[in-house]
Protein backbone atom coordinates (compact mmCIF):
# COMPACT_ATOMS: atom_id res chain seq x y z
CA UNK A 1 0.00 0.00 0.00
CA UNK A 2 1.31 3.43 -0.59
CA UNK A 3 2.04 6.01 2.18
CA UNK A 4 -0.13 8.99 2.84
CA UNK A 5 1.48 11.92 1.26
CA UNK A 6 2.01 13.54 4.75
CA UNK A 7 0.06 17.03 5.56
CA UNK A 8 1.70 20.27 6.07
CA UNK A 9 1.82 22.29 9.19
CA UNK A 10 -0.48 24.70 9.49
CA UNK A 11 0.02 27.51 11.43
CA UNK A 12 -2.50 30.00 12.02
CA UNK A 13 -1.25 31.77 14.90
CA UNK A 14 2.43 33.65 15.48
CA UNK A 15 2.63 32.12 18.87
CA UNK A 16 2.05 28.53 17.63
CA UNK A 17 5.31 29.11 15.28
CA UNK A 18 7.24 30.35 18.39
CA UNK A 19 6.63 27.44 20.49
CA UNK A 20 7.21 24.74 17.54
CA UNK A 21 10.42 26.52 16.96
CA UNK A 22 11.36 26.44 20.38
CA UNK A 23 11.54 30.60 20.86
CA UNK A 24 10.02 32.69 23.63
CA UNK A 25 6.72 33.83 23.56
CA UNK A 26 6.35 36.97 21.21
CA UNK A 27 6.22 40.22 22.02
CA UNK A 28 2.84 41.17 20.61
CA UNK A 29 0.80 37.98 19.54
CA UNK A 30 -0.14 39.99 16.12
CA UNK A 31 3.72 40.76 15.25
CA UNK A 32 6.75 39.38 15.87
CA UNK A 33 10.43 39.84 14.49
CA UNK A 34 12.66 36.36 14.61
CA UNK A 35 16.49 35.96 14.67
CA UNK A 36 16.79 32.68 13.71
CA UNK A 37 20.07 31.77 15.01
CA UNK A 38 17.69 32.21 18.41
CA UNK A 39 15.77 28.77 16.76
CA UNK A 40 17.03 26.03 19.29
CA UNK A 41 15.25 23.27 17.89
CA UNK A 42 15.40 20.98 15.32
CA UNK A 43 12.97 21.85 12.41
CA UNK A 44 14.30 20.19 9.83
CA UNK A 45 10.49 18.31 9.44
CA UNK A 46 8.58 21.16 9.73
CA UNK A 47 10.73 22.69 6.62
CA UNK A 48 9.57 20.14 4.67
CA UNK A 49 5.97 21.85 3.97
CA UNK A 50 4.60 24.60 6.42
CA UNK A 51 1.29 26.81 5.51
CA UNK A 52 1.42 30.08 7.31
CA UNK A 53 -2.04 31.85 7.51
CA UNK A 54 0.15 35.59 8.16
CA UNK A 55 2.69 37.22 6.45
CA UNK A 56 6.39 36.78 6.50
CA UNK A 57 9.15 38.84 5.09
CA UNK A 58 12.35 37.34 5.31
CA UNK A 59 16.10 38.65 5.04
CA UNK A 60 18.40 35.65 4.80
CA UNK A 61 22.10 36.60 4.71
CA UNK A 62 22.88 33.32 3.20
CA UNK A 63 20.95 30.38 1.77
CA UNK A 64 21.86 26.73 0.81
CA UNK A 65 20.23 23.88 -0.74
CA UNK A 66 16.84 23.84 -2.78
CA UNK A 67 13.61 25.82 -1.76
CA UNK A 68 10.20 24.93 -3.00
CA UNK A 69 7.26 26.81 -3.46
CA UNK A 70 4.49 25.95 -5.26
CA UNK A 71 5.26 23.45 -7.37
CA UNK A 72 8.60 24.52 -8.42
CA UNK A 73 11.89 24.27 -6.48
CA UNK A 74 14.91 26.77 -6.96
CA UNK A 75 18.33 26.51 -6.02
CA UNK A 76 20.09 29.30 -3.77
CA UNK A 77 23.99 30.63 -3.15
CA UNK A 78 23.49 33.94 -2.06
CA UNK A 79 21.21 36.10 0.50
CA UNK A 80 18.11 38.14 -0.42
CA UNK A 81 14.42 39.45 0.96
CA UNK A 82 11.36 37.63 -0.14
CA UNK A 83 8.01 37.74 0.52
CA UNK A 84 4.86 35.56 1.66
CA UNK A 85 1.37 35.96 1.69
CA UNK A 86 -0.91 33.78 3.93
CA UNK A 87 -2.02 30.65 2.71
CA UNK A 88 0.77 29.54 0.73
CA UNK A 89 2.59 26.12 1.19
CA UNK A 90 6.37 26.43 1.50
CA UNK A 91 9.13 24.14 2.00
CA UNK A 92 12.66 23.12 2.03
CA UNK A 93 13.75 20.27 -0.30
CA UNK A 94 16.96 19.51 1.66
CA UNK A 95 18.30 19.43 5.42
CA UNK A 96 21.39 21.40 4.91
CA UNK A 97 18.49 24.33 3.77
CA UNK A 98 20.24 27.29 6.39
CA UNK A 99 17.62 29.96 7.08
CA UNK A 100 19.96 32.39 9.08
CA UNK A 101 18.96 35.83 8.91
CA UNK A 102 15.49 37.69 10.16
CA UNK A 103 11.86 36.76 9.69
CA UNK A 104 9.07 39.74 10.16
CA UNK A 105 5.97 37.99 11.06
CA UNK A 106 2.21 39.87 11.15
CA UNK A 107 -1.13 38.63 10.57
CA UNK A 108 -3.87 40.17 8.42
CA UNK A 109 -5.84 40.98 11.53
CA UNK A 110 -2.90 43.76 12.46
CA UNK A 111 -3.20 45.56 9.51
CA UNK A 112 -7.10 44.71 8.73
CA UNK A 113 -8.64 48.38 9.86
CA UNK A 114 -5.76 50.59 8.78
CA UNK A 115 -5.37 51.71 5.03
CA UNK A 116 -2.70 48.99 4.00
CA UNK A 117 -4.99 46.24 4.65
CA UNK A 118 -6.55 47.16 1.78
CA UNK A 119 -3.83 47.57 -0.36
CA UNK A 120 -1.10 45.34 0.75
CA UNK A 121 -2.10 43.01 -2.43
CA UNK A 122 -0.20 46.07 -4.48
CA UNK A 123 2.91 44.98 -3.38
CA UNK A 124 2.67 42.15 -6.15
CA UNK A 125 5.95 40.84 -4.82
CA UNK A 126 4.02 38.64 -2.35
CA UNK A 127 3.31 36.31 -5.21
CA UNK A 128 6.69 36.04 -6.35
CA UNK A 129 8.05 32.60 -6.18
CA UNK A 130 11.53 32.10 -3.96
CA UNK A 131 13.71 32.25 -7.07
CA UNK A 132 12.78 35.33 -7.60
CA UNK A 133 13.63 37.23 -4.16
CA UNK A 134 14.88 40.44 -4.09
CA UNK A 135 19.09 40.89 -3.63
CA UNK A 136 20.07 43.67 -1.52
CA UNK A 137 23.40 46.00 -2.15
CA UNK A 138 25.01 46.72 0.84
CA UNK A 139 23.60 50.28 1.49
CA UNK A 140 20.16 48.76 0.59
CA UNK A 141 20.93 46.23 3.43
CA UNK A 142 22.00 48.41 5.95
CA UNK A 143 18.31 50.68 5.13
CA UNK A 144 16.14 47.22 5.39
CA UNK A 145 18.07 45.82 8.87
CA UNK A 146 17.67 49.85 9.84
CA UNK A 147 14.03 48.83 9.42
CA UNK A 148 14.15 45.57 11.00
CA UNK A 149 15.93 47.10 14.49
CA UNK A 150 13.26 49.74 14.58
CA UNK A 151 10.60 47.27 14.62
CA UNK A 152 12.22 45.40 17.35
CA UNK A 153 12.69 48.80 19.36
CA UNK A 154 8.91 49.21 18.75
CA UNK A 155 8.07 45.82 19.67
CA UNK A 156 10.28 45.97 23.28
CA UNK A 157 8.30 49.20 23.77
CA UNK A 158 5.64 49.68 26.40
CA UNK A 159 2.51 49.42 24.13
CA UNK A 160 0.43 52.74 23.86
CA UNK A 161 -2.33 54.50 21.56
CA UNK A 162 0.10 55.14 18.76
CA UNK A 163 2.21 51.38 18.96
CA UNK A 164 -0.07 50.38 16.20
CA UNK A 165 -0.21 53.17 13.87
CA UNK A 166 3.73 53.59 14.27
CA UNK A 167 4.33 49.82 13.62
CA UNK A 168 2.45 49.75 10.52
CA UNK A 169 4.03 52.79 9.26
CA UNK A 170 7.30 50.73 9.72
CA UNK A 171 5.84 47.76 8.11
CA UNK A 172 4.31 49.92 4.89
CA UNK A 173 8.15 51.76 5.29
CA UNK A 174 10.17 48.45 4.71
CA UNK A 175 7.11 47.26 1.51
CA UNK A 176 8.11 50.86 -0.11
CA UNK A 177 11.47 50.58 0.10
CA UNK A 178 11.11 47.13 -1.24
CA UNK A 179 8.86 48.11 -4.12
CA UNK A 180 11.96 50.60 -4.99
CA UNK A 181 14.57 48.16 -4.70
CA UNK A 182 13.03 45.24 -7.28
CA UNK A 183 12.35 48.18 -9.63
CA UNK A 184 16.39 49.08 -9.13
CA UNK A 185 16.98 44.75 -9.39
CA UNK A 186 15.11 44.91 -13.01
CA UNK A 187 17.45 47.29 -14.15
CA UNK A 188 20.47 46.36 -13.25
CA UNK A 189 19.98 42.85 -13.85
CA UNK A 190 19.42 44.32 -17.10
CA UNK A 191 21.03 40.51 -19.33
CA UNK A 192 18.47 38.48 -17.67
CA UNK A 193 15.46 40.46 -17.68
CA UNK A 194 16.22 41.16 -21.84
CA UNK A 195 16.76 37.62 -22.07
CA UNK A 196 13.35 37.14 -20.46
CA UNK A 197 11.75 40.08 -22.87
CA UNK A 198 13.48 38.41 -25.62
CA UNK A 199 11.76 34.69 -24.82
CA UNK A 200 8.79 36.35 -24.45
CA UNK A 201 8.98 37.96 -27.82
CA UNK A 202 9.83 34.55 -29.50
CA UNK A 203 7.02 32.77 -27.88
CA UNK A 204 4.31 35.26 -28.85
CA UNK A 205 5.95 35.02 -32.65
CA UNK A 206 5.79 31.65 -32.25
CA UNK A 207 1.90 31.46 -31.17
CA UNK A 208 -0.19 33.91 -33.80
CA UNK A 209 2.62 32.63 -36.33
CA UNK A 210 1.65 28.69 -36.47
CA UNK A 211 -1.75 27.78 -35.89
CA UNK A 212 -1.19 27.70 -32.22
CA UNK A 213 -3.61 30.23 -31.99
CA UNK A 214 -6.56 28.48 -33.73
CA UNK A 215 -5.57 25.75 -32.09
CA UNK A 216 -5.76 26.51 -28.40
CA UNK A 217 -6.82 30.24 -28.52
CA UNK A 218 -5.53 33.70 -27.05
CA UNK A 219 -2.14 33.24 -25.00
CA UNK A 220 -3.05 34.19 -21.25
CA UNK A 221 -0.27 35.44 -18.70
CA UNK A 222 -0.67 32.75 -16.74
CA UNK A 223 0.11 30.61 -19.77
CA UNK A 224 3.46 32.99 -21.05
CA UNK A 225 4.43 33.22 -17.37
CA UNK A 226 4.41 29.38 -16.79
CA UNK A 227 6.39 28.89 -20.36
CA UNK A 228 8.83 31.39 -19.13
CA UNK A 229 9.22 29.83 -15.45
CA UNK A 230 8.67 32.70 -13.63
CA UNK A 231 5.25 34.15 -12.20
CA UNK A 232 2.78 35.92 -13.57
CA UNK A 233 3.12 39.28 -10.73
CA UNK A 234 6.85 39.02 -11.76
CA UNK A 235 6.81 38.99 -15.39
CA UNK A 236 4.19 41.92 -15.37
CA UNK A 237 6.26 43.88 -12.94
CA UNK A 238 9.50 43.17 -15.03
CA UNK A 239 7.77 44.41 -18.45
CA UNK A 240 6.61 47.46 -16.92
CA UNK A 241 9.75 48.86 -15.47
CA UNK A 242 11.32 47.95 -18.81
CA UNK A 243 9.17 49.05 -21.25
CA UNK A 244 6.34 50.80 -19.45
CA UNK A 245 3.86 47.71 -20.45
CA UNK A 246 2.75 44.77 -18.72
CA UNK A 247 2.47 41.39 -19.98
CA UNK A 248 -1.24 41.73 -21.29
CA UNK A 249 -0.24 44.75 -23.05
CA UNK A 250 2.60 43.13 -24.88
CA UNK A 251 0.25 40.19 -25.92
CA UNK A 252 -2.50 42.53 -27.28
CA UNK A 253 0.50 44.48 -29.27
CA UNK A 254 1.74 41.58 -30.68
CA UNK A 255 -2.17 40.37 -31.41
CA UNK A 256 -2.75 43.66 -32.95
CA UNK A 257 0.58 43.82 -35.25
CA UNK A 258 -0.11 40.23 -36.85
CA UNK A 259 -3.95 41.19 -37.13
CA UNK A 260 -2.88 44.20 -39.17
CA UNK A 261 -0.05 41.92 -41.48
CA UNK A 262 -3.31 39.57 -42.29
CA UNK A 263 -5.21 42.55 -42.83
CA UNK A 264 -3.24 43.86 -44.95
CA UNK A 265 -1.98 40.96 -47.01
CA UNK A 266 -4.66 38.64 -47.15
CA UNK A 267 -8.46 38.88 -48.37
CA UNK A 268 -9.78 36.41 -45.41
CA UNK A 269 -12.91 37.82 -44.01
CA UNK A 270 -12.57 39.59 -40.52
CA UNK A 271 -14.43 36.23 -38.59
CA UNK A 272 -12.12 34.50 -40.32
CA UNK A 273 -8.98 36.79 -39.13
CA UNK A 274 -10.58 36.45 -35.33
CA UNK A 275 -10.63 32.59 -35.22
CA UNK A 276 -7.42 31.91 -36.58
CA UNK A 277 -6.07 34.69 -34.14
CA UNK A 278 -7.61 32.60 -31.27
CA UNK A 279 -10.91 34.69 -30.79
CA UNK A 280 -13.62 32.68 -30.30
CA UNK A 281 -16.11 35.98 -31.06
CA UNK A 282 -15.72 37.77 -34.01
CA UNK A 283 -17.04 40.92 -32.22
CA UNK A 284 -14.52 40.17 -29.45
CA UNK A 285 -11.68 40.84 -31.98
CA UNK A 286 -13.37 44.20 -33.34
CA UNK A 287 -13.44 45.46 -30.02
CA UNK A 288 -10.01 45.05 -28.85
CA UNK A 289 -8.70 46.37 -32.74
CA UNK A 290 -10.53 49.17 -32.43
CA UNK A 291 -9.84 50.13 -28.98
CA UNK A 292 -5.61 49.91 -29.65
CA UNK A 293 -5.81 51.33 -33.43
CA UNK A 294 -9.07 53.45 -33.32
CA UNK A 295 -10.01 51.94 -36.16
CA UNK A 296 -11.96 48.79 -36.83
CA UNK A 297 -10.23 45.90 -38.84
CA UNK A 298 -12.50 46.77 -42.11
CA UNK A 299 -11.49 50.34 -41.78
CA UNK A 300 -7.70 49.51 -41.19
CA UNK A 301 -8.07 47.01 -44.40
CA UNK A 302 -10.10 49.90 -46.55
CA UNK A 303 -6.75 52.39 -46.02
CA UNK A 304 -4.73 49.84 -47.79
CA UNK A 305 -7.26 49.55 -50.91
Amino acid sequence: MKSATKQPYIFNSISELHRTLGLPKPLHPLVSLVDYANVKTDNTDIAKGMVLNFYKISFKKSFSGKVRYGQNYYDFDEGGLSFISPNQLISAAEEEADYGGYTLLFHPDFIRNFPLGTHIKNYSFFSYSVAEALYLSEKEKEIITGIFKNIQQELESAIDHFSQEVMISHIELLLNYSKRFYSRQFITRKAASHDLLTKLETLLSEHFDSDKALMKGLPTVQDISAQLNVTPHYLSDMLRTLTGQNTQQHIHNKLIEKAKEILSTTNLTIAEIAYQLGFEHPQSFNKIFKRKTKMSPIEYRTSFN
